[in-house]
């Protein structure tokens, strides 16, 4: 059961958001349950060393995992 807390939606406005409620409990509901998740991109390590190597100098440990 879904219950209107706050505000006061229009019958579009709760349809729309009720068919975005059902869209995704389909799509979890036909996922394999044995499937590996995906990482997001945002916790890749890759990311932060995208660009380049820092310039060899006595802070350069400092400087291998945040990016200038």
């Amino acid at each position: 059961m879904i219950k209107v807390v706050r505000g006061n939606p229009t019958p579009e406005e709760l349809a729309a958001a009720l068919a975005v409620v059902r869209a995704r409990a389909a799509a979890a509901a036909s996922a394999p349950s044995g499937a590996p998740s995906v990482p997001d991109s945002w916790a890749d390590p890759a990311r932060v060393a995208r660009d380049r190597l820092p310039a060899p100098g006595p802070a350069a440990w400092g400087r291998t995992y945040w990016p200038a």
